[in-house]
């Protein structure tokens, strides 16, 4: 359930690794972006997933019944949430400590950092000694290794009044103290020699990555985890995280306590909808393209290759098009299929905070419990508009789960998400949309347990019933139709009345038109 996968989800990597698995065993084939030919492996029927960087993943099922021009129907989340991540250069020595270097990722709440059980997770690159191999390794160090401790109140007798975090200065986690470093240094410092040092006669000469980027202590921590030699890490990209599990809690066991809830309960419900509407009896009468997308770097802007900003959105609609109709004599057949499509953007949304009620529009405060949240802005911070908002609620209504509305307050800053960045790059329809929680960008958020259930419901009743809602909606190609009802719900009679009044209507204009001498 959600809560095995956050607890497997400390990273990007971690999350995207899981989704996989679970893909994988549910009858999803792997494709590759880079050695594929797609033409001869995507069929309609078939269910197919690939990753980008490793930490994004797009999935995709073919609808049995596909057609050219047929849509996609999409649900956009992100794996990542705002933690320290280690500086290239991670040694740091001094006051009597072993310290890492680290450097904010995203806009997380930094106090609540200070006094937690940290680990370390990420991923590393490998350069095996006996072989050259090169390796992509995924980390994880589940235990207390290093802290951020707070400054006693003694030596700061105002921080009650508001603590303000330096974070060059305060947001260094200690790893261990100097004197047991000390201790353990040459059997670490050993271990970090190079084979091309011993090739040269400098077997007791330390390597550079040890002795001058990172401290040998350090890397053998990394190494014990990997199974490897301290001197085979060759890179990383590693972040901190809570040890500590997450959990249901409440009275009644109705909250979900835990970090990254922004946006792995996203990631979680989204893969969940996907997998239930995509068994092959569900795909055998199914048009169109169902398609989850799991994006990077969405707390920093999105703007990288497996970012919401960048090519991967338009780059799957296209070759996923293109591979299932290889004939294609369609005129425009990509920009088609995109303006039949719909995107889901699901990231989490603020619940109503007791505490702060004065911090919420009074008129729109989603409380946990409550269903999915339709985000609204009118200066395009959320993709949401009339049209795709109501599609969304009336397709939760189908599915008989409760839908919220939310609106930032006219005096105060609102936030974003993929979804403008989504619909702008691609020109795909989009609505915003997220489970209410507390705490968002805290190292522990908390969210209700039931709206795990509503987003599953809502969101497979979208893959579900999208094409069926669209084929009701017309808004585009019908000008004509704008200013009377559209002709889908008019009788013969009422047809020919409002051409007989539009017909006078015309004579009437006519005639009180001053004739020009």
């Amino acid at each position: 359930g959600l809560i095995d996968f956050l607890n497997a989800s400390w990273t990007p990597y971690h999350a995207t690794y899981r989704a996989c698995e679970t893909l994988k065993a549910h009858g999803y084939v792997e494709l590759n972006e880079a050695r594929d030919d797609w033409r001869a492996l995507v069929v309609p029927g078939g269910k197919y997933f690939y990753t980008r960087n490793a930490s994004a993943v797009v999935a995709f099922a073919v609808g049995g019944k596909y057609r050219a021009g047929d849509g996609f129907v999409i649900v956009g989340a992100h794996t990542d949430s705002p933690c320290p991540k280690l500086k290239p250069n991670t040694r740091c020595e001094d006051g009597g400590a072993v310290r890492l270097r680290v450097q904010p990722y995203g806009g997380g709440l930094w106090h609540t950092w200070f006094d937690r059980d940290l680990g370390l997770a990420g991923r590393v690159v490998l350069k095996r000694k006996s072989t050259g191999e090169i390796l992509h390794r995924l980390v994880k160090v589940d235990r207390a290794v290093c802290r951020i401790p707070t400054l006693a109140i003694h030596l700061d007798r105002g921080v009650n009044d508001g603590f303000k975090v330096n974070f060059q200065q305060h947001m260094a986690p200690i790893l261990a103290s100097s004197v047991k470093a000390a201790l353990e240094k040459p059997v670490a410092a050993a271990a970090a020699t190079t084979s091309t040092a011993k090739d040269e006669g400098e077997g007791d000469k330390p390597s550079s990555m040890a002795n001058e980027r990172h401290h040998p202590l350090f890397l053998k921590l990394i190494a014990d985890e990997l199974g490897c030699e301290p001197d085979e890490i060759v890179d990383f990209d590693l972040q901190l995280c809570d040890t500590q599990p997450s959990a249901i809690g409440g009275a009644q066991n109705e909250f979900i306590f835990s970090g990254r809830l922004d946006n792995l309960v996203s990631c979680y419900t989204s893969l969940r909808a996907l997998i239930e509407t995509t068994t092959d009896e569900a795909l055998k009468d199914a048009s169109g393209i169902r398609m989850i997308m799991h994006f990077d770097h969405e707390e920093v802007g999105s703007e990288s290759s497996s970012g919401a900003a960048g090519a991967m959105t338009t780059d799957s609609v296209r070759r996923i098009t293109a591979a299932l109709n290889p004939q294609n004599t369609i005129e425009g057949l990509d920009e088609r299929t995109r303006r039949a499509s719909f995107c889901v953007s699901s990231d989490m949304a603020h619940a109503l905070h007791p505490n702060y009620a004065d911090r919420h529009e009074p008129g729109h405060a989603p409380k946990m419990h409550g269903g999915l949240v339709i985000k609204h802005n009118a200066n395009q911070r959320y993709a949401t508009d009339a049209i795709t908002a109501f599609m969304f609620r009336e397709l939760g209504e189908r599915a008989g789960v409760p839908v919220q509305e939310f609106v930032v307050r006219s005096d105060t800053g609102c936030g974003s998400t993929i979804g403008p960045i989504f619909s702008t790059r691609t020109g795909i329809r989009t609505v915003d949309v997220g489970a209410a929680q507390l705490s968002m960008h805290s190292i522990r958020e908390m969210c209700g347990v039931d709206d795990i259930d509503h987003a599953v419901k809502h969101l497979a009743a979208t893959f579900t019933h999208f094409a069926s809602l669209d084929a009701q909606l017309i808004v585009d190609g019908a000008i004509g139709d704008l200013c009377r009802p559209c002709d889908m719900f008019e009788t013969t009679e009422l047809k020919m009345s409002l051409d007989a009044d539009a017909r006078r209507d015309d004579l009437r204009t006519y005639a009180d038109t001053p004739t020009k001498s």
